[in-house]
C-alpha cells in the first residue's frame, strides 16, 4: 500500500483508469459514494482527489448526472526563443484575453532586484504585477520590473487596456533576451492567482529584455503548468 495521503491515492487510481483508456472520453467514472466504500474513507477525501481532476481538466462534473472523463485540453504555447504579446497569442487561438493589474507601483531597488537589473540598491524602479486571462481562466502571472530611467511612462499605462510587452516593445525596441525555464512548487500567492489545484504543477518563465546595451526590464512569468507549454524552433 502506498505511503502517499489517501486522496492522492485515490486520484491515481482515477488517474490510471485514464491514461490506461479503461475509462475513456465520455466515461461516467465510479461516483463518490462507490469511491468512499471501495477505500474506505470519507466523502470529503473522496471529493478531494475528483476536484483536483476537474481542476486539472481530466475530469467534468456535470449536474445531476455525474463525473465525465473530457478530452485532453490543448495546452496554450509560447515560442521560447521570441517574445510575443500574450494578448495577441490568446486572441490568435481564438480566445478572449482579459487582464487583472494587482500592482503598479515605484519602488528602490534591493539587492534582488539590483542583480536582475543590473543597476545599483536604492535605484529607482517599476513594478508591476498583472494577470492574464484566457476565455476567464488565469494562464499567467506577471511580476516584471522596469528600470524607470529607460521606461519613464511606463506607470502611466493602463495595463488593462495594452500589455507591458507591447508598451515596452514600442519604446524600448528589443535587441536582446534572456530566457530560463523551470518547473516549481508554486507558492501560495502563485496558487491562488493561477486557480492552481494542490498538486498542479507550475512553469516559471525567467525573462531579461534589452535594448540596443539597455537592460531594461526583468520579469517572473508563472504558468499553470497543465495548461500552458513553451516551445523552440531551430534551424540548422
Amino acid at each position: 500500500m502506498s505511503n502517499a495521503p489517501l486522496y492522492l491515492q485515490i486520484k491515481q487510481f482515477i488517474n490510471d483508469k485514464i491514461e490506461s483508456g479503461q475509462w475513456p472520453v465520455g466515461h461516467q467514472i465510479t461516483t463518490e459514494i462507490e469511491l468512499t466504500k471501495q477505500f474506505d474513507v470519507s466523502r470529503m477525501t473522496v471529493n478531494k482527489a475528483i476536484r483536483d481532476l476537474v481542476s486539472e481538466g481530466k475530469l467534468q462534473r456535470k449536474p445531476r448526472l455525474g463525473t465525465f472523463v473530457c478530452a485532453p485540453e490543448e495546452k496554450a504555447e509560447s515560442p521560447l526563443l521570441d517574445i510575443r504579446n500574450i494578448a495577441e497569442e490568446v486572441t490568435q487561438r481564438g480566445k478572449a484575453y482579459t487582464s487583472k493589474v494587482i500592482k503598479q507601483a515605484a519602488i528602490r531597488a534591493d539587492e534582488r532586484i539590483a542583480t536582475k537589473l543590473g543597476v545599483m540598491l536604492n535605484t529607482p524602479v517599476f513594478y508591476s504585477e498583472i494577470i492574464h486571462f484566457e476565455d476567464s481562466a488565469p494562464i499567467q502571472l506577471e511580476l516584471r520590473w522596469v528600470n524607470a530611467a529607460y521606461a519613464p511612462n511606463y506607470l502611466d499605462q493602463d495595463f488593462t487596456q495594452i500589455t507591458p510587452n507591447q508598451y515596452l516593445s514600442q519604446n524600448c525596441p528589443l535587441s536582446a533576451i534572456e530566457h530560463t525555464v523551470e518547473a516549481i512548487v508554486a507558492d501560495s500567492h502563485v496558487r491562488a492567482s493561477l486557480n492552481l489545484s494542490g498538486n498542479e504543477p507550475c512553469l516559471l518563465l525567467n525573462r531579461r529584455t534589452w535594448s540596443q546595451d539597455k537592460l531594461v526590464s526583468s520579469a517572473l512569468l508563472y504558468h499553470p503548468g497543465t495548461k500552458y507549454k513553451l516551445s523552440s524552433k531551430v534551424l540548422l
